[in-house]
């Protein structure tokens, strides 16, 4: 149950924190962490499968 409440209490942070920025700033953010996590999912699939490297 804590960590159910400290869940809620951080999204909401983070939400009220993304409220404040403008719209630009907010959606090069997401692009930037979508960036990255597609970036680590390919270097995870390929060391997880025995890839070249």
């Amino acid at each position: 149950m804590i960590f159910l409440v400290a869940a809620f209490l951080l999204l909401g942070v983070l939400v009220g924190a993304a409220a404040h920025t403008p719209p630009p700033v907010s959606l090069a953010a997401g692009a930037v962490i979508g960036g990255w996590l597609v970036i680590f999912a390919i270097r995870e699939r390929r060391r997880t499968r025995g890839g070249a490297r």
